[in-house]
């Protein structure tokens, strides 16, 4: 009776009570039952303190099949496979079915086939093969290595088919993108009459949501909510990540408020969903919703994902709240968290806090360079990105795609051409990093800018596929800014070719003919515009007043204040009559 009730108190334990049951039952001298050890040792394991739960193992006197069945599950629940597959080879027992499934389990996360068709053949030899939890370990086994045809063998010489099979075949082809066998296996779960749980659609929601399959992806949402499984964070969170794919706005959010009791995920999703949107200010105000949630607590995703909305409305003033926060709340960070705040700082015009914190990091990754580099860039301050860039490569750390992007954009922006086309001639042969577009576009612009118009032609010659209505834009309006009609005219042409489902070009053309007051070749560019019946997206501007953003669209008087807006401009002695002209576009 005693030894019941100490069995029971070891499996109702926490981890702050065990070394205390433990201490009782060293004083009482109790550790000599192998009973008593087994349960002290299935404790420590199940608490994830498998190094505790080996000591207790290997000072235990006498082992029986229960010892070596929870030192292997404990093994294997705590992510030390190996360890668990070492065990199970020294073990002197027949194993029973539990440790069949432990080591089969241990096999699957390792993809150790050799090892995982070896158990089988021993499971097969013993009778147990066809026990529900071992033939299911086996097809997890089995679908993990890749081997479908094994998996589906086991399945069929099962007798012990249940919804957990079903769910180890459909994750299992999906894992190996047949999809197609996951949705058969999904109908025929169906046809047996089982009722699929949410293992059953984490699979196929997963595939539709990655491969943009909405249709498909809406039927199974379907069958979801009749199940009443929609309200389950794993289900929720995946419909949330398809709609997101699919731009479906309204219906995240629906998604979302459908969860019953909401994860961290989910708000990760949704806000990362948002931000995806474009919807910064809805990201803000969901995490302004999540912290007032006591259950759930931020994490390292969500402060990058928050910062970045920050960064996006440069709003530095919801940035340090959230720097402040976890400064308060937080001894660690991930990197990715700090690379968040030089990027919020930066993009808020507060290049001495982003430096800061650059220099504070204890570590640094590619992105924390690239970040700190473009940073510098975008402000002017080439010849301090320039700096970082060569304190990057004495770190040892390999230069990419985006680091040369950085350091070009900051050579641009600081009139260091020389430098830029250096930078760009040498990527490839010095770094290993081959140009694109993006690289190009930048080298264009920078000679552009420079008024080396002709050097920009050449390079546009020497590489003829990148002719990309961005960079004929770029040199286009440069053209207009130096007065180079000839290049400007030609480059006009090419981009009417490349670009006709824009307003761009036309624009580009007429601007380019107004600065040197050919007004009729400005009014025949006009027309052509008109004549294509494209329209010109009007540019607006976002300013924020006490946490919340107005929107000035050029053109638009529609604001409430606006009577108040004229009176602010008068004050400053600017001509109201000029400045709202309804010939504004």
């Amino acid at each position: 009776m005693i030894l019941e009730t100490i069995g029971t108190l070891f499996q109702q334990c926490s981890k702050t009570k065990a070394f205390c049951l433990h201490a009782a039952v060293l004083k009482k001298g109790l550790q000599s039952r192998v009973f008593i050890s087994n349960q002290v040792l299935n404790m420590y394991a199940k608490c994830g303190q498998v190094f505790l739960a080996r000591r207790v193992f290997d000072e235990m006197s006498q082992r029986n099949i229960v010892s070596w069945s929870a030192m292997i599950s404990g093994y294997d629940q705590c992510g030390e496979h190996g360890m668990a597959l070492h065990l199970f080879s020294q073990m002197q027992f027949m194993p029973n079915e539990y440790i069949f499934a432990s080591v089969l389990s241990a096999c699957a996360s390792i993809a150790a086939l050799k090892q995982g068709q070896q158990i089988h053949a021993q499971s097969l030899k013993s009778g147990y093969a066809s026990i529900s939890f071992v033939s299911n370990s086996l097809i997890t086994m089995y679908m993990k290595c890749g081997h479908c045809s094994d998996a589906l063998s086991v399945y069929a010489n099962s007798v012990g088919q249940n919804s957990v099979s079903y769910n180890a075949l459909i994750s299992g082809f999906t894992e190996n993108h047949e999809p197609e066998k996951g949705f058969e296996v999904f109908k025929l779960m169906l046809q047996q009459g089982f009722v699929p749980d949410r293992f059953s659609f984490v699979g196929l929601l997963g595939y539709c949501a990655e491969s943009d399959d909405l249709r498909m992806g809406m039927s199974l949402h379907c069958k979801a909510i009749k199940l009443e499984l929609d309200s389950t964070p794993l289900i929720g969170n995946l419909m949330m990540k398809m709609y997101a794919k699919s731009n479906f706005v309204e219906e995240v959010e629906k998604a979302f408020r459908l969860i019953k009791d909401k994860d961290v995920i989910s708000w990760n999703t949704l806000i990362s969903a948002f931000s995806r949107f474009d919807d910064q200010a809805k990201c803000l105000r969901f995490f302004k919703e999540m912290m007032k949630e006591c259950s759930i607590r931020p994490d390292d995703f969500t402060f990058a994902s928050i910062l970045a909305a920050c960064a996006w409305h440069a709003s530095i003033h919801h940035g340090k709240q959230i720097h402040g926060y976890l400064f308060r709340t937080r001894l660690f960070w991930e990197v990715e968290v700090n690379n968040a705040l030089v990027d919020m700082y930066a993009k808020c015009g507060s290049i001495g806090y982003a430096h800061n914190v650059f220099n504070r990091m204890s570590y640094h990754n590619p992105v924390s360079w690239n970040t700190m580099i473009a940073a510098f860039g975008n402000h002017g301050l080439g010849e301090r990105a320039i700096e970082i860039f060569e304190q990057m490569k004495i770190t040892r750390i390999k230069p990419d795609s985006y680091t040369f992007i950085g350091l070009l954009t900051a050579c641009n922006h600081s009139g260091l051409v020389r430098k830029g086309e250096l930078y760009f001639n040498s990527m490839e042969e010095a770094y290993g990093v081959a140009p694109s577009i993006e690289h190009f576009s930048c080298l264009i612009d920078m000679l552009g800018r420079a008024g080396r118009l002709s050097e920009a032609e050449e390079y546009m010659k020497k590489f003829p596929h990148w002719k990309d209505p961005v960079v004929l834009g770029s040199l286009l309006s440069a053209c207009r800014v130096h007065g180079n009609m000839v290049i400007g005219e030609g480059l006009a042409k090419q981009l009417l070719e490349v670009q006709p489902v824009t307003t761009s070009p036309y624009v580009l053309l007429s601007n380019l003919y107004a600065s040197d007051r050919m007004w009729n070749d400005v009014r025949n560019a006009r027309k052509m515009l008109k004549g294509s019946g494209l329209r010109k997206v009007p540019g607006y501007s976002l300013v924020e007043v006490k946490g919340n953003y107005e929107k000035f669209t050029i053109g638009d008087f529609s604001n409430l204040r606006i009577e108040e807006i004229k009176n602010v401009f008068g004050t400053l002695n600017w001509p109201v009559d000029t400045v709202f002209s309804d010939d504004i576009t």
